[in-house]
């Protein structure tokens, strides 16, 4: 009698425990995004720079100075830059193991002076390949005009080889290359992230329903009216002293509240690759679909007449024979999608037909010319 009285009592502490882990765990959780996941926060962006400089180094892969002139200049102002007097003709520059280069790189936030960065660097004039040359020392300028790092170091590009008989093989792409943290940061992006009163949330996909979601779900964290939308991309939270003297806390608690976004529906055709993406909320209204095409087969065979052995007069000629068939799809069906159809039972109905992708690309097309289609449809 006291196991089963203990039995029942172990019985109702699970189902307890299961109800309060049902309640952190909605049915539809799994369609919920992190707030980070589908927002920027104001100021906390990545700024983008740019040079120019020279890559030395190469094995004969580099620019030709007769046809690049800026390359030579450079390479003789880099020279008396170093203390080197030269006094050549341009023209009489010979070497090919030299290529100008654009440099670019992307500055994270909140990058501290001394950090590390990777740069991209780019040939600008006729170099073959920038495999194994050096990157020299290049100032890297932001869209104000500042020098915010400097970059060298080694870069890692593609790979081309020919042969003496012309044939040839290339393995990405040899005039563009990458130097992993090759650039050090030298000045860093003002910014005082505590010194807001308020900030901005900017949706990375703009929509009323969203923005209203993600001020709903602070506010109900922190008990109290502090965020609110102020268009379909933007939701505003106000911070106060408390919250600014723990900056990094608070941002870290609202990241992680998790709301379901919802977006419009719209249907994506790329013709080039032959691929349709279609969102959960399209719908149809009633219509009817038939898929069938005019098949016309041509076909022609060629045989060699030839006279008779002995024969006087005879030519030998080719004859053409034609074959033609043609197929009207007879047994091509329609169907009819009802009204409120979902994107399943399109699919299903579609391919019922038989029909390929590029048909339920015109089909698709139709169906919108039609005004059945309540998506947008973005052709691509």
């Amino acid at each position: 009698m006291k196991l089963l009285k203990t039995r029942n009592i172990a019985c109702s502490i699970i189902l307890a425990v299961s109800l309060v882990m049902g309640s952190f765990y909605p049915v539809d959780a799994k369609a919920a995004s992190r707030i980070k996941d589908i927002v920027s926060f104001e100021g906390v962006r990545d700024n983008v720079l740019v040079g120019y400089g020279l890559v030395v180094g190469l094995n004969g892969t580099g620019d030709s100075l007769t046809n690049v002139p800026f390359t030579a200049r450079s390479l003789v102002s880099m020279l008396e830059r170093l203390g080197v007097n030269t006094t050549a003709d341009l023209s009489t520059m010979k070497t090919k193991n030299v290529a100008a280069v654009m440099v670019t790189a992307t500055l994270p936030p909140f990058s501290a002076q001394g950090s590390k960065v990777d740069v991209v660097v780019s040939a600008m004039g006729d170099a073959k390949s920038l495999q194994g040359g050096t990157l020299l020392v290049t100032t890297l300028q932001g869209a104000d005009g500042e020098i915010y790092a400097l970059a060298q170091g080694t870069v890692v590009s593609g790979v081309t080889a020919s042969g003496q008989s012309g044939s040839s093989i290339t393995k990405g792409v040899p005039t563009s290359g990458r130097i992993s943290s090759g650039a050090i940061v030298e000045r860093e992006v003002d910014f005082n992230l505590s010194a807001l009163s308020s900030t901005k949330l900017s949706l990375r996909n703009p929509d009323f329903t969203t923005a209203k979601r993600i001020a709903e779900a602070i506010n109900t964290y922190e008990k109290a009216v502090i965020a609110y939308p102020l268009d379909s991309g933007t939701v505003i939270v106000s911070l106060d002293y408390n919250k600014r003297s723990d900056i990094v806390g608070f941002m870290n608690s609202i990241e992680q509240l998790t709301v379901v976004p919802d977006d419009i529906a719209r249907v994506i055709i790329d013709e080039a690759a032959g691929v349709i993406v279609m969102g959960e909320d399209v719908r149809i209204s009633t219509v009817a679909v038939a898929q069938g095409n005019l098949t016309i087969k041509i076909s022609e065979t060629q045989e060699v007449s030839q006279p008779e052995p002995f024969s006087r007069g005879g030519n030998t000629e080719v004859i053409t024979h034609s074959d033609i068939s043609i197929d009207d799809s007879s047994e091509s069906r329609m169907t009819v999608l009802k009204s409120g159809v979902s994107l399943q039972t399109l699919v299903e109905n579609l391919n019922a037909l038989g029909v390929s992708p590029r048909d339920m690309m015109q089909i698709l097309q139709s169906i919108k010319a039609a005004g059945a289609l309540q998506a947008d449809l973005e052709v691509i």
